[in-house]
């Protein structure tokens, strides 16, 4: 005789099996973020609804902290992450990325009175430059400016205030948030919107899960095919979309 623990189990793994557990820091305006009514909003959330249709899921997305992202992957608590995450080789050895669906790439948001020109610039004695914990350009400063002091930070707020201030020389960051941090400190800082390194943003799965991993892949073909990407640009980015056109700079989808 089959027991009530036996059937609610069951009944868990099939509810599991039909819902989509997308992690995600909401901090990341315009691509993950909330809206006036506290619901997560943004480029990556509306991706994250498209997948879950096309996968016939419900969508659940878990606001996680960026340095807590594939922890929660690795330990099963989520099924994906799509978080602006960029595809690295490190991370490639704790995690499986998808095809790449955005690229960007690395580049400064300079304090106004700095004498700081471009990342050749930053390697030297005397130099301040803030990172935000966990993230590429965190990787960055810690492998190639040794002779400058780094200066990490939980909150992307956190480093542009330093940089705003002209307490620090520079932040490293991704090319939007330059840009879009520039906007809002445009007397304070100055931004050098070039990349000086390549990146590229890809959704997560874990190790080994290739079924997941190869749906994903699908997706995202489609989505593209779909004109899914241009239409996210338009919807929220469309602003950023004529100034990178106009400084002669690609833009990301």
């Amino acid at each position: 005789m089959i027991s009530i623990l036996t059937l609610l189990f069951s009944f868990h793994l099939q509810a599991a099996s039909n819902e989509l557990v997308v992690a995600m820091e909401l901090s990341y305006p315009p691509f993950e973020m909330t809206d006036a009514k506290g619901k997560p909003s943004g480029v990556s959330v509306e991706m994250a609804k498209e997948l879950s249709k096309y996968l016939k899921k419900t969508l659940r997305i878990e606001n996680t902290a960026y340095d807590g992202l594939i922890p929660a992957l690795k330990t099963g608590k989520v099924d994906c992450i799509i978080s602006s995450m960029t595809a690295t080789e490190e991370r490639s050895l704790s995690v499986d990325f998808s095809d790449h669906y955005l690229s960007t790439g690395l580049s400064l948001l300079i304090a106004k009175k700095s004498k700081v020109e471009s990342e050749s610039d930053l390697n030297q004695a005397g130099r301040i430059v803030v990172v935000k914990k966990g993230t590429t350009g965190h990787q960055y400063a810690t492998r190639n400016l040794g002779k400058a002091k780094i200066l990490v930070l939980d909150k992307e707020a956190s480093a542009v205030l330093e940089v705003a201030q002209g307490k620090a020389d520079a932040f490293i960051y991704d090319q939007l948030s330059v840009y879009q941090n520039w906007k809002k400190n445009a007397d304070t800082t100055r931004p050098n919107l070039k990349p000086f390194r390549q990146e590229y943003w890809a959704i997560a799965v874990r190790k080994g899960n290739k079924e997941l991993l190869g749906q994903i892949n699908a997706f995202l073909k489609d989505f593209r095919a779909k004109k899914g990407f241009e239409k996210l640009g338009d919807q929220f980015l469309s602003e950023q979309k004529a100034a990178f056109k106009t400084l002669g700079i690609s833009f990301y989808f």
